[in-house]
């Protein structure tokens, strides 16, 4: 077994996020009449890794083919009725599992029954709809032409002795043709399509009479709503009736049969009107029966659906066991935490009690070089943090977890460069809302931006508070200062210094207690003032980042008892005081060396020269004084820029202040600009206005692209200039066989 993964198979994690769990090989051999049992407890445990023991084989090869076969019947069955339930508005009802409650042959039988019975019954309520279209487009037919035909009787009657004149203007019989009518429905945007394609193939030997129809109608071959309009065709012949056909067909027209005699018509017309009130009542019932289909599946769906989910998951990974040569027991290997053995061993003793095998299963660990998986145990806390380190890499089988300190470097360098108390407000009241609400919104389906959200609520919120703590060291609340820890430590000399845009300040009290003084915001020392002040803040925090990177690297090679990396290492750490202590302990013993040869001349000299040698030294004073302070700081900045140089790019921690600046400008031009220039008109429409702009430039563009850019540079910062001085990120993860995270993934 790999170094690392010994010790006591204790019952509880460690819950330590610095290294991950200790983990084991170990082999599982199990009797076949109690397998499926104990992988479904194992499934339940969630604490084992089973390895593939089969990868030579192809998926149709391996032993539970059919078994998944029956299963993914079985899910195509819950996906047909899930369908179902969403067109006809019915929700399945959450209901506890209870796996005892119905065995899977049983469901496998019952699914088949209620897709025999379901299809039958949607089969049946679509013809039923088909023909209730069709009549009630035939009605619309039939009342429609009717009203055209009574509103305009004297055309038709001319039509109609015309149509007579032109038979009798045929006198041989063998040469008359017969003259009929078509008529029906014609989708409204094809209707004039129509008419020129029907003139152009009957040379214009036709009379065609349209009419819109009022209402949308159902189409009863798509079953969509459609405008149309009501058409009758007058033709003569045989051939012109076949040219005419095919033209409707074509351009999806609906032909319904009208009468000649007006009797008829009105006779027609009750029929039909009788025979849509019957269908209706029948379409009725059976959609009735079909609701209650869905609905006494409805009940049970989530219990069904997981039960086929889990039998599924269960054939899957008895497929990834071998069979021993007997092909009576099934052997397993698998990662476990070290923590788990007896959790694991009680299950695997349970399936052999409830599966009334007469042999137990054999666990036993295997001693093995391959690297472990790794596993650290998170909750709803910490887990956002550590999807952010492992967004760059899984950790090494043990070495450092970045993680740790995560939780606190990732949100404060956000705030350094994010901080004004006022967005941090925002932020956190956002936050909040996630955060009371996440039992609710857990349990439903969210997009992609707000599922990304509401995962990391708590990254959010612990950005938010830090947001507002360097919004009160900066004095920022919309870029505005407030005097909240106390008076300022300034004020004019006299009244006519005016306001704090002019000079002479004088200090008249203590030392601001927290933070930026809000006098230096306004003045005009502000800029160079807070550039300063986020430069210097930016580079110290940058140093003190990388050298605990730099120091996480020893505590990693010498948890891995790499004993290179640890001697090179701090030949690097012994190398910088001769860096930085020699230089000045030298500087200061020359200049006391030449200090106590003049004044050793002093005492032997005359007055004149006593006087000149004065003269001299109270000339070059301000040149010639030795600060060993000065001296030791400024070899101090060389050094670490020399160490930074070395290690990775200083100038990369720049971004805190520029980022910090951008945002503080942005935001004091949003509220001067806008906020503070739309109440200077005294117009209460431009103030409305004005303070419209200023809310959606703020949440647009502080709250939102300045969050996501601020996050995106923390993302940087921590990948780059942190983990790599020792975070190798070359691992894999623990992913145990556990119905929660199948289910889960699935749904």
């Amino acid at each position: 077994m790999s170094r690392g993964g010994g010790g006591g198979g204790g019952c509880c994690p460690s819950m330590d996020l610095m290294r991950s769990e200790a983990m084991q090989l170990v082999q599982v051999i199990i009797p076949a009449e109690s397998a499926h049992l104990a992988v479904s407890y194992l499934g339940d445990l969630g604490l084992l890794q089973f390895k593939d023991l089969n990868v030579d084989k192809s998926p149709f090869q391996r032993t539970y083919a059919a078994q998944i076969k029956r299963c993914g019947e079985m899910a195509r069955k819950l996906r047909f009725f899930k369908e179902q339930m969403s067109k006809a508005s019915i929700s399945a009802t959450s209901t506890q599992f209870s796996g005892s409650s119905l065995e899977i042959d049983d469901l496998e039988v019952k699914l088949g029954e209620l897709e025999v019975e379901l299809t039958e019954v949607n089969a049946n309520n679509e013809k039923l709809q088909r023909t209730y279209n069709e009549l009630v487009e035939y009605n619309v037919v039939l009342q429609k032409l009717n009203e055209v035909q009574q509103n305009n009787r004297g055309k038709c009657q001319q039509i109609s002795l015309a149509i007579l004149l032109w038979r009798e203007m045929v006198t041989d019989p063998s040469k008359q043709v017969k003259l009929g009518s078509l008529s029906g429905l014609v989708p409204k945007e094809k209707a004039m399509a129509f008419e020129r394609i029907l003139f152009r193939a009957t040379r214009g030997n036709m009379f065609l009479r349209q009419e819109p129809v009022d209402e949308a109608v159902t189409d009863p071959q798509s079953g969509e709503k459609a405008s149309k309009n009501a058409f009758v065709i007058f033709y003569s012949g045989e051939r012109a009736k076949s040219k005419i056909v095919k033209i409707c067909d074509a351009f999806g027209a609906n032909r319904y049969p009208f009468p000649d005699d007006l009797g008829k018509q009105l006779q027609t017309i009750q029929e039909v009107s009788g025979k849509i009130s019957e269908l209706k009542a029948t379409i009725e019932i059976g959609l009735a029966h079909r609701d209650s289909i869905l609905k006494s599946i409805s009940s049970e769906f989530e219990q069904w659906n997981t039960l086929v989910k889990k039998e599924k998951a269960i054939y899957h990974t008895l497929n990834m066991l071998s069979l021993d040569v007997t092909k009576k027991c099934l052997v397993a290997e698998g990662w476990s935490p070290v923590f788990a053995t007896s959790q694991i061993q009680d299950a695997l003793q349970r399936a052999t009690v409830d599966s009334k095998s007469q042999v137990g299963s054999i666990f036993q660990v295997l001693n093995t070089q391959e690297p472990p998986p790794t596993f650290f145990q998170t909750n709803k806390f910490s887990s956002a943090f550590q999807e952010i380190v492992d967004a760059y890499g899984i950790a090494k089988y043990q070495e450092a977890n970045p993680g740790v300190f995560t939780i606190v470097t990732f949100p404060f360098l956000f705030a350094v460069m994010f901080g004004d108390w006022g967005h941090g407000i925002c932020i956190l009241l956002a936050t909040l809302y996630l955060i009371i609400r996440e039992k609710k919104l857990a349990s439903q389906k969210l997009d992609d931006i707000m599922d990304m959200m509401f995962g990391g609520r708590y990254v959010i919120l612990m950005m938010s508070l830090f947001s507002i703590y360097t919004g009160l060291i900066y004095n920022e609340f919309f870029s505005v200062p407030f005097e909240l820890f106390g008076k300022s430590a300034y004020a004019c000399r006299d009244p006519s210094c005016g306001d704090a845009t002019t000079e002479g300040l004088i200090k008249v009290r203590p030392t601001y207690p927290f933070g930026v003084d809000p006098v230096w915001h306004g003045s005009r020392s502000e800029l160079p003032f807070l550039n300063s002040l986020k430069m210097k803040l930016s580079i110290l925090l940058g140093v003190a980042q990388m050298n605990l990177g730099i120091v996480m690297s020893y505590f990693n090679a010498r948890f891995f008892r790499n004993a290179l990396n640890l001697v090179l290492l701090l030949l690097a750490l012994v190398s910088v005081p001769w860096m930085l202590i020699p230089k000045p302990l030298l500087l200061k013993k020359q200049h006391e060396q030449r200090h106590q040869g003049q004044q050793y001349t002093m005492l032997q000299a005359t007055d004149e020269s006593v006087t000149e040698l004065e003269e001299h030294h109270a000339d070059s004073h301000d040149h010639e004084e030795f600060e060993f302070s000065e001296v030791f700081v400024h070899q101090l900045i060389h050094t670490i820029e020399f160490v930074l140089g070395a290690v990775s790019n200083t100038a990369s921690y720049l971004r805190l202040w520029a980022l910090s600046l951008a945002h503080s400008e942005l935001s004091s031009v949003f509220y001067e600009k806008v906020l503070v220039l739309s109440w200077g008109y005294n117009n209460i429409v431009i103030l409305i206005i004005g303070a419209i702009i200023f809310l959606f430039a703020t949440i647009g563009v502080l709250l939102v692209m300045e969050t996501l850019s601020a996050f995106l540079h923390a993302l940087r910062l921590h990948w780059v200039e942190f983990q790599n001085k020792f975070y190798e990120g070359d691992g894999y993860k623990f992913a145990p066989f556990a119905f929660a995270s199948i289910i889960e993934e699935e749904d």
